[in-house]
């Protein structure tokens, strides 16, 4: 808001100062308050398109109206011209000698080309008399470092970045820059050329053309551009060759569809000034020039030149101002204020030294010099300032198309704080660029490239060697000479090129020798590409760093790695003992530990309530374990009767389903299939064991395997499969280090005999190889993917290599064994645990409980188990008697009570009595009969043996009757007497 305010109160002296412009100026010598200071012009005031009348017009505005607007200054510029006389160096360098020695002029302005101002820079610097140019703009001036030289006007090495952006935004991989050979056009090529690599767009070729080029001499460089596939052409020439250009480009054919054209400033801002015929010639070029602002203060001025110059030259007719004429605008007000900022009491002369200048020296040149340094306002281009470097600070560019009779500005481009440019508002610029017509006017954007249908075909090197020829076969027919090329990489490549959107006209170049060996390795194949003997490689190349330095690849179109090779052997699985390997140790020894849990669980829950496990302690013992072992072929006898048995018994026996199906699928798998096992398994084996390592000739393996730590004397080379076979037969290898496209192919034909063992090193895989920068990169890679991801690659495949499945057993690992472990099974195994556990549980808890008076005897009877032992001791003995209660003893319980009443009958009493008491109910008292030696005698056996009789009691245990009970309370049978 402040350069704005200030810029309009200047603007505002101006106009009121401009109404006495020309008397000031007119009496500005003879005026004894005013310093005159003489300031040289150099132009070429010859030029045909009048630019250098039009700028002198300029610079004679400014003075007068710089001191219209200033009338107390104390100093006042006085201008002197001399004409140049065209690109003349001699006749410019000549009129800058004659200003400073004869007029001593205190500054110069001009000239108006860069290679005058190489010739002036030296000059002024000598003399210290300032040098101001605007419109000398090749970069090479600002490499001088002259503390007297100062550029009013953009450096051209900033536009080379608007081009670049530009070319960037459309995509295109290559161009070629065309610039008039001298300083001006050889100036902007390092700039230009590093701001294409930056986006990734390189430079195939550079077209020099001379300044005195005849039309014919343009005409055989530009078909020597059209036998190239580059269609991006960026020209950098003088307003005098870049009409003659164009106008041959349109003769020859090259402003049709599908080519680009980029012209710099140094044409653009001269297009209102050609002939119409030229500009019918340029449709659809693409342009940049520096961005002027559309302010009143630059239409106000536009309007007053053009009546001066109507009135100062009435004869030129079709005079145009340019942003050069602003800018000699802009440079002679800063001039004039740097002269009025040294100061008129310094005396504006020159020292006159023989033995050291010839010319003389300006006494206040330096501090002319350090005050155009100091000098900013607000001009036509909307603020004048200079760097230390005596440069003008970066400004915006305009993106212009030719359209028409005119150009039209399609975008704009500005420099980014951090250097890069972008666009106003974004940095895509393709989306902020407005409708472009290109040349031949199409509907697409052009691809800045094409295969020309008149220049020569691809070169194309394929490898040559004498094995592996189902990738690449390269042989010569004697009769004919005619070469053929086949083989798996060349049929990916066919298909590739059948699939892009033109034509790709190729032909194959064996690297071979005269007698048809090969040339060299494939780094030297690839290394063909860079030097530019050959257009591409098509072959078995594998994509890898060092290699990409060089050139380009497109994307894989194989498996990626390198793998070791090794032969196999049985694995010596079958043998008599063959039978144990199905499961591990551990489910092994878990499996008999839980077989001897489930049948201790089985006898401890069944023994009491069931026939099938009682019997002496060894009968019940191979009982239980017979049972629990029989599971495994379902054909346990013995029943179960308690329920919490049958539970632990039907999980079980899902347990033990589950595992012998797997054995047996495990062992019958063990014993039917072949199984091969590899002869080494580790690299750093063989490297630790010195053992010998083959590796294909010519590959980068070698490389690999020397950074791996193996000697030259450790390694040996086969080039073929036979000849790998032949090393391993003969012993001389005991391993081999490829890549996995080879090694498919080997496992093809060797399925049974070699295997691929892991870890896989990671390569990029097989690619085509193309030049740095190549645009052709882009579409191979993307019909590559088309093609493997089609039916094409298969059947390609299938040809060459063979289907996938003729080696099923092949491997690209160590095979590693199938047992069956715990882990898999231990889920099982502790359901059928926690099962078993909780029905002992249940068990322990239920009899404990009905059995409790053993434990915790009443007060009563505390007499009779006076130790805690003896009564847990009671309690085991009952745990191993029979539970006459439970269903399965009921017949037996009746058998009893019968053989009890007949021997009440039969013996008689001499022999034994048996004694009945009846008792009150609910009556603790018992006889005082002392208890029997061995209670569980009498439970083994269905009758009470003689003599025992006496030792039981009547005990009356219901309201009916009474018991015949042992003296420890065990029921024998309850019968009413």
């Amino acid at each position: 808001m402040a350069l704005e305010t200030g810029r309009r109160r200047w603007w505002f002296r101006f106009f009121v100062a401009t109404l006495f412009a020309a008397a000031a100026v007119g009496r500005c010598s003879c005026t004894n308050n005013t310093t005159a200071v003489n300031v040289g012009v150099i132009l070429d005031l010859k030029r045909t398109d009048f630019a250098g009348q039009v700028w002198l017009s300029c610079v004679e505005m400014a003075v007068s109206e710089f001191y219209a607007s200033h009338p107390n200054y104390t100093t006042r510029v006085v201008i002197t011209a001399r004409d140049s006389r065209r690109d003349d160096v001699v006749q410019a360098a000549a009129s800058a000698l004659d200003l400073i020695k004869n007029v001593q002029v205190q500054a110069i302005l001009g000239p108006d080309t860069s290679m005058q101002a190489n010739f002036l820079i030296p000059m002024g610097e000598k003399a210290h008399v300032p040098i101001v140019s605007f419109s000398a703009t090749s970069p090479t001036l600002a490499s001088i470092g002259s503390p007297y030289f100062f550029r009013a006007v953009q450096n051209a090495s900033t536009q080379v970045h608007a081009v670049a952006a530009i070319v960037k935004a459309f995509g295109w991989r290559q161009a070629v820059p065309i610039y008039v050979d001298n300083a001006f056009g050889q100036g902007i090529i390092p700039s230009l050329v590093d701001s294409l690599q930056a986006v990734d767009a390189r430079v195939p070729y550079r077209s020099a053309i001379s300044p005195s080029a005849t039309d014919d001499q343009i005409g055989q460089e530009l078909y020597k551009l059209m036998t190239m596939q580059t269609r991006v052409f960026i020209v950098h020439a003088s307003p005098d060759l870049g009409p003659r250009l164009f106008v041959k480009a349109k003769e020859v054919g090259m402003m049709s569809a599908g080519y680009v054209w980029i012209i710099t400033d140094g044409l653009t801002v001269f297009l209102p000034s050609f002939h119409p015929s030229v500009l019918r010639s340029m449709q659809g070029v693409l342009g940049v020039k520096p961005h002027v602002p559309r302010s009143k203060a630059v239409r106000n001025f536009t309007t007053r030149w053009r009546r001066k110059f109507r009135r100062d030259h009435p004869e030129i007719l079709d005079a145009n101002l340019n942003s050069y004429g602003l800018r000699a605008y802009d440079a002679t007000w800063a001039l004039a204020m740097a002269v009025e900022k040294a100061g008129a009491a310094t005396y504006f002369g020159f020292e006159s030294d023989q033995t050291k200048n010839m010319i003389g020296v300006s006494r206040n040149g330096q501090n002319l010099a350090s005050a155009l340094l100091g000098t900013s306002f607000p001009g036509l281009f909307g603020g004048f300032a200079l760097e230390a470097d005596g440069q003008l600070r970066a400004s915006a560019y305009e993106v212009v198309n030719v359209n028409g009779n005119a150009d039209r500005v399609v975008g704009y481009w500005t420099p980014s704080p951090g250097g890069e440019l972008t666009t106003t508002s974004s940095s895509k610029v393709a989306s902020q660029l407005g409708t472009v017509i290109w040349p031949g006017d199409p509907g697409a954007v052009p691809k800045g490239f094409e295969i020309p249908t008149s220049g020569k075909k691809l070169r194309i090197g394929v490898p040559v060697k004498p094995g592996f020829r189902e990738f690449v076969s390269v042989s010569t027919d004697p009769e004919t000479n005619e070469t053929t090329v086949t083989g798996y990489c060349m049929d990916v490549f066919e298909a590739v090129v059948q699939t892009l959107p033109y034509a790709l006209p190729f032909e194959y170049v064996p690297f071979a020798k005269p007698n048809g060996e090969s040339n060299g390795s494939y780094n030297d194949l690839v290394y063909q590409v860079f030097l530019g003997n050959l257009d591409a490689v098509v072959g078995d190349i594998t994509i890898i760093a060092n290699r990409s330095k060089y050139v380009d690849f497109t994307l894989p179109y194989t498996e990626s790695g390198v793998s070791m090779v090794v032969p196999v052997r049985p694995d010596g699985s079958k043998n008599a003992w063959s039978f144990l390997k199905p499961l591990t140790w551990d489910l092994w020894v878990t499996t008999f530990l839980f077989f001897l849990f489930i049948g201790f669980v089985v006898w401890v829950l069944e023994h009491r309530i069931s026939k099938d496990f009682r019997g002496p302690p060894s009968h019940q013992a191979g009982t239980s374990l017979w049972f629990s072992f029989s599971t495994m072929a379902f054909a346990q006898r013995q029943n179960v009767v308690s329920n919490l048995t049958r539970t632990v018994v039907m999980i079980w026996c899902f347990v033990v389903l589950i595992i012998i199906q797997s054995y047996t699928a495990s062992f019958t798998s063990l014993l039917t299939v072949q199984r091969l096992r590899p002869t080494v398994t580790d690299m750093s084996e063989l490297l630790r064991k010195g053992e010998l390592v083959g590796y294909q000739e010519g590959t980068f393996v070698v490389g690999l395997l020397n950074s791996m730590g193996f000697s030259a004397d450790k390694l040996v080379s086969y080039n073929s499969i036979e000849g790998f076979d032949s090393l391993f037969r003969q012993g001389r290898i005991v391993a081999a280090l490829d890549e996995v496209p080879y090694i498919k192919l080997i496992l093809a034909k060797r399925c049974s005999e070699y295997m691929m063992i892991d870890p896989t090193y990671k390569t990029d895989g097989f690619g085509f190889v193309f030049p740095k920068g190549s645009p052709l990169v882009p579409d191979i890679s993307r019909a590559i993917l088309n093609v493997t991801e089609g039916d094409s690659m298969t059947k390609i495949e299938e040809t060459w290599i063979g289907k996938n499945n003729k080696c099923p057993e092949s491997s690209t690992s160590p095979p590693v064994g199938n047992q069956l472990g715990l882990n898999s099974f231990w889920s099982l195994f502790l359901i059928a645990g926690v099962a078993a556990v909780s029905a002992l549980c249940i068990f322990s808890v239920m009899f404990v409980y009905e059995h409790r008076k053993l434990l915790f005897p009443s007060k009563d009877d505390l007499h009779s188990n006076p130790s805690f032992w003896r009564r847990v001791l009671n309690l085991f003995k009952t745990f191993d008697e029979k539970d006459l209660k439970f269903h399965t003893f009921r017949d037996d319980r009746v058998g009893n009570e019968i053989n009890l009443a007949d021997l009440n009958v039969m013996t008689s009493p001499s022999t034994f009595s048996v004694e009945t008491t009846e008792f009150p109910a609910g009556s603790s008292q018992k006889p005082n009969t002392p208890p029997l030696d061995s209670p569980s005698e009498l439970n083994e056996s269905t009758e009470p043996r003689v003599g025992e009789i006496n030792n039981m009691e009547s005990h009356p245990n219901s309201s009916a009757g009474g018991v015949i009970a042992t003296a420890d309370g065990e029921i024998i049978k309850s019968r009413v007497f």
